[in-house]
């Protein structure tokens, strides 16, 4: 049986942006994202207006390893609506990921260990 997701998603916060034609060379920052990809996890932060977007725009679209988006707003702090376009945005590389990621956020029960998804 097929389960429908029941949470309104905006397709738009799940597309790289385009990078920008005028963009500063940023050859440094692009290989320590690059080394990143050995690692478990990248924090890219700096004040609004920095760039990081561009940054990370320019790299995904070079990058050749599937890159998943998500534009964040201050109404996805909520943690199941986070997790919601978390797995949406890896759906479109794992098919077949959210039926039952999506099953779980549903369910009124709290997250157990036991209920954890391999994948």
């Amino acid at each position: 049986m097929e389960r429908q997701l029941t949470v309104s998603l905006l397709s738009t916060k799940l597309l790289i942006p385009p990078p920008q034609r005028a963009l500063v060379p940023r050859p440094r920052l692009i290989e320590q994202l690059n080394r990143g990809l050995e690692r478990k996890l990248t924090l890219v932060s700096a004040p609004a207006g920095y760039g990081k977007t561009m940054l990370l725009s320019a790299w995904a679209n070079e990058c050749r390893v599937p890159v998943a988006w998500i534009s964040l707003d201050d109404g996805e702090n909520d943690p199941t609506r986070f997790l919601t376009y978390l797995v949406a945005a890896l759906e479109k590389f794992r098919p077949g990921v959210s039926e039952y990621i999506f099953e779980l956020l549903q369910s009124p029960q709290t997250l157990h260990a036991k209920n954890r998804c391999r994948f």
